[in-house]
């Protein structure tokens, strides 16, 4: 998607929710119908059928969920060292996944990236270690 695009669908449907576009539609109140396989061609349903009682899920999604509990790992996480490994785990995860896309690039999802915990350790050990780093000396012409 365009970068901004989704914060603009947003604002246009709380618009349409303040006017009241969304009152009185088909089916308001009823609960959704989400048996309904009429879009999968007719020769597909059987297996699609058979798939969903089966509980599979497709390998893109079980790695979408892979990150996601991932993701909630590492928000309550204190050990830096742990977090740094975990968001290893996390880049990989993030990375499987695109390659098992044949889309554009512009749909891949981004990597984790590690400067914050990067830069936090290395303020730790320049404050832990300041006394023993070797200071660079200015040449002289």
């Amino acid at each position: 998607m365009f970068p901004g695009f989704d914060r603009i669908v947003e604002e246009r449907i709380k618009n349409a929710q303040k006017k009241g576009d969304f009152k009185n539609l088909p089916g308001s109140g009823k609960p959704l119908d989400l048996d309904d396989d009429s879009c999968v061609a007719e020769d597909l349903r059987l297996a699609y059928k058979i798939l969903k009682n089966a509980d599979f899920v497709p390998p893109e999604i079980e790695i979408k969920n892979e990150i996601k509990r991932t993701e909630d790992l590492l928000a309550g996480m204190k050990d830096e060292k742990e977090k740094y490994h975990i968001l290893k785990k996390l880049n990989f995860l993030i990375l499987k996944l695109n390659a098992m896309r044949s889309s554009s690039v512009n749909f891949d999802f981004p990597q984790q990236y590690v400067e914050k915990i990067v830069g936090r350790m290395e303020t730790n050990n320049s404050s832990n270690s300041s006394a023993t780093k070797p200071q660079r000396v200015k040449e002289r012409k």
